[in-house]
């Protein structure tokens, strides 16, 4: 599974929920047996396979574990890029491992001139799209900033995470260390975009210059 954008993440969030049902689904009517999951939060599409470290992972397990068929939601939760998606299929077609995406089994296998054509215009369009939401949300930023607002800069965590700011100082003083409140908020599912708990530093940003 992957979410492209941290702000998609998290336990509030059904992103890698909707992809983990569609998988799930598809694995139980055509008798798959899932033995494990893998998970880039807030990772590109745009990412080459091969710097994903959910990615990275799945292929130490395949390796170990002889497991042959990857089942992913649809193709552009794989990759968005075109170039990115037909060379990461071709780099797992090497390895002897099989890509399904739910949504189309067969988007990857079919050799027809047609299959060809299909895969790369899709491919295009969900490229496509990327960039029209990127410029779009440059253009917007812009607009805010000629309105005297804020369109760019790293957010503080009162910004973009108030509850668990919020959270976080209630556990300060319940006499908690950084790395126990840490560890108190990643059991409630309050983690990095990259699916690890907060380091101690990151919490003592919380308590002080949120």
């Amino acid at each position: 599974m992957r979410t492209s954008s941290a702000a998609n993440v998290g336990a509030d969030k059904d992103s890698d929920k909707r992809q983990r049902a569609a998988i799930e689904a598809f694995a139980k009517a055509n008798h798959y047996t899932v033995v494990e999951e893998f998970y880039d939060a807030a990772v590109s599409g745009a990412d080459p396979i091969g710097e994903r470290p959910g990615f990275k992972r799945m292929l130490a397990r395949i390796a170990g574990n002889g497991v042959r068929v990857v089942l992913v939601e649809s193709p552009d939760r794989f990759a968005r890029d075109l170039a990115v998606q037909l060379a990461g299929h071709s780099y797992l077609e090497a390895l002897g491992v099989e890509l399904v995406p739910t949504t189309c089994p067969t988007f990857f296998i079919e050799d027809t001139p047609t299959a060809v054509l299909v895969r790369q215009v899709l491919g295009a369009i969900a490229e496509f799209e990327k960039a029209s939401l990127v410029a779009k949300l440059k253009a917007a930023r812009e607009r805010k900033v000629a309105a005297g607002g804020r369109g760019t800069g790293r957010w503080r965590y009162d910004e973009a995470r108030p509850e668990v700011v919020a959270l976080a100082r209630e556990l300060r003083s319940q006499g908690l260390s950084l790395r126990e409140i840490s560890a108190a908020l990643a059991e409630r599912g309050h983690v990095t975009g990259g699916g690890k708990p907060y380091v101690a530093s990151a919490i003592q940003t919380m308590l002080t210059r949120s």
